[in-house]
C-alpha cells in the first residue's frame, strides 16, 4: 500500500515535467524555428521574470494565501530604480533601494494578512491598486529611460558564458529557495502552516512572523524581477507587470502546488513557469492570434486546477 502511494506521489510530481515535454515535442514538430538556440535562449530569458515572481508566490500559496500585488510591486520597484539612476544615483545603490522598496511593500502585505487579519485576496488586491497608483504618480504615466550604465544593462540583457544573465539569477534564486524549503526549519514551518494553521500555532510556530517573512520575500523577488525587466527593456513603464500575478499563480498551480496550501514544491513551479513560457513562445511562432492564446492559456490553467481538486478529493 505504501509503495502504491509513493508511486502515485512520484507520478504527480512528474506530471508537470511530462506536460512540458509533450508541449515541447508538439511545438517542435509544428514550428522548425522552435528548437533553434536563439529561440531557446529567448524563451529562458522570458521565463526568468515569471519564474522569480512565481518562486515567491509558491511560498505564499503553500501557506494557503495569495498575492495579487506582485505585478504592481515589480512596476514600482523598477520605476524607483530607474528614476534614481536617471537622477544621478550610483546604479548599485539604486538597485539596492529598489530591492528594499519591494521587500518593504511585501512586508506591508504580510502585516495586513498576519497582524491585521485581512484575507490575503482582499489585502493584496488593495495594495495592488495602491502600488500601481503610486507608480503612476511617480512616473507621471511616462516611461523612464536614459540609463547610462553597462553594469545595469548587463543585468537584464547581458550574457555570462553564453547564458543570459537573468537565467543565471533565476537558477541562483531557485537553488537557495529550494534549499530553504527542503532543508531548513523555516521551510518545514511554511508547510506546517499551510497544512493546518491551528496545529502549527499549538506546536509553537510563530505563524504571524513566518507569514510576514514570506510576503517580504515575495516582494523582494518581485522587485528583483522588476529591476531585471527594466534593464532588459532599457525602460521603466508604469504599466509594467500588468497581469503578471496571474501568470505567477498559474505557474505555481501548473507545477503541482495546491491552492489550499500545505502541498507542493518549488521545482514544480519552475516547470510550470517553463510551460507558460514555452506556450507563449510557441503560439507566437505559429502566429496564433493573441485572443486565442488567452483561451489556450486559460484552458491549461483550468485543467491544472481541476486535476489539483481531484488529487485533494
Amino acid at each position: 500500500m505504501a509503495d502504491k502511494k509513493s508511486f502515485s506521489l512520484n507520478l504527480q510530481k512528474l506530471g508537470p515535467f511530462i506536460g512540458l515535454l509533450v508541449i515541447t515535442i508538439i511545438l517542435a514538430v509544428m514550428s522548425p524555428n522552435f528548437l533553434t538556440l536563439n529561440n531557446i535562449l529567448n524563451v529562458l530569458r522570458q521565463v526568468s521574470i515569471n519564474a522569480l515572481i512565481a518562486f515567491g508566490m509558491t511560498f505564499v500559496i503553500l501557506t494557503g494565501g495569495i498575492d495579487l500585488s506582485v505585478g504592481a510591486i515589480l512596476a514600482l520597484s523598477g520605476a524607483l530604480t530607474a528614476g534614481l539612476m536617471t537622477g544621478g544615483m550610483d546604479p548599485l545603490l539604486a538597485i539596492l533601494v529598489g530591492l528594499l522598496a519591494g521587500t518593504a511593500m511585501g512586508m506591508v502585505n504580510g502585516l495586513l494578512v498576519a497582524k491585521g487579519k485581512v484575507a490575503p485576496f482582499i489585502a493584496t488586491l488593495a495594495t495592488m491598486t495602491i502600488f500601481r497608483g503610486l507608480t503612476l504618480v511617480y512616473t507621471e504615466g511616462r516611461p523612464i529611460t536614459g540609463f547610462d550604465s553597462d553594469m545595469f544593462t548587463m543585468l537584464g540583457a547581458g550574457y555570462l558564458f553564453s547564458i543570459p544573465v537573468p537565467v543565471i539569477w533565476t537558477i541562483g534564486c531557485f537553488a537557495v529557495l529550494y534549499f530553504i524549503l527542503k532543508k531548513t526549519a523555516f521551510g518545514r514551518r511554511v508547510y506546517a502552516i499551510g497544512g493546518n494553521e491551528e496545529a502549527a500555532i499549538l506546536s509553537g510556530i510563530k505563524v504571524s512572523r513566518v507569514k510576514v517573512y514570506i510576503y517580504a520575500l515575495t516582494g523582494f523577488l518581485s522587485a528583483l524581477a522588476g529591476i531585471i525587466l527594466t534593464s532588459r527593456l532599457n525602460s521603466a513603464q508604469a504599466n509594467a507587470g500588468m497581469g503578471y500575478e496571474l501568470d505567477a499563480i498559474a505557474a505555481v498551480v501548473l507545477g503541482g502546488t495546491s491552492l489550499s496550501g500545505g502541498r507542493g514544491w518549488i521545482f514544480g513551479t519552475l516547470i510550470g513557469a517553463m510551460i507558460i513560457g514555452v506556450l507563449n513562445n510557441g503560439l507566437n511562432l505559429l502566429e496564433v492570434s493573441s485572443f486565442y492564446q488567452q483561451v489556450v492559456k486559460g484552458s491549461v490553467i483550468l485543467l491544472a486546477v481541476l486535476l489539483d481538486r481531484k488529487k485533494a478529493a
